[in-house]
């Protein structure tokens, strides 16, 4: 006969979050073996993440489990972060909710009984200060992805006009490109002598 699952935390709560609000179910095992439970709905603006923190605190609870959905589950785990023994975030296919019509309350409860019951796997959350350099790093990538695309952009639309900057400047964001360019959409009447004038004596485009 298969025997139950052993306690490895007697006090755990498990949360169910949802863009919107957070369910949380505490669990505790008493001196008598009596397992009681208590729960509570809360929003995820910061101050009501604020009091789920506080409440947790109240009930003597410093371990917490929830699934990660989406980024809804982020804003929960920075206000819980330090508060907390452990803030422990799961794949929801490691903790293998039943199936069927959605009840928040039995997956908030569902999901703490996995945990305080040693049956769930952490997924791997840096600290927080490697997650906001993750966060400038990534940035970063992609406001110079976008100014890449911009600068191929540009130059698609100088081509099709019948410009060759490009074939003239090494780069066409360089300051003499830029005014030779400002000359051209200026739609004032220019000379050859007029673009000579935008290319500094610095340059290396042949004049």
């Amino acid at each position: 006969m298969n025997s139950s699952p052993q306690t490895v935390l007697p006090v755990a709560s498990g949360l169910d979050v949802h863009k919107s609000f957070v369910v949380a179910v505490i669990k505790s095992t008493s001196n008598q073996g009596t397992v009681n439970t208590v729960k509570k709905r809360f929003s995820t603006f910061r101050a009501d993440l604020e009091d789920l923190r506080d409440w947790l605190l109240q009930n003597d609870c410093h371990h917490v489990c929830m699934e990660s959905t989406g980024k809804y589950w982020i804003p929960v785990y920075n206000v819980l972060e330090s508060a907390m023994n452990e803030v422990r975030v799961c794949n929801p296919k490691w903790l293998s909710l039943e199936k069927g019509e959605k009840d928040d309350n039995k997956d908030a409860a569902r999901i703490c009984d996995l945990y305080r019951n040693g049956m769930t796997k952490s997924s791997y959350i840096p600290n927080k200060q490697i997650r906001t350099l993750r966060e400038l790093t990534r940035l970063r990538q992609k406001y110079v992805q976008q100014r890449t695309s911009d600068h191929n952009r540009l130059i698609n639309c100088l081509t099709v006009s019948n410009y060759k900057l490009d074939m003239v400047f090494s780069n066409v964001r360089r300051r003499s490109a830029f005014l030779i360019i400002n000359l051209i959409l200026s739609g004032e009447p220019y000379t050859d002598e007029d673009i000579l004038k935008c290319v500094s004596s610095r340059c290396k485009a042949p004049r």
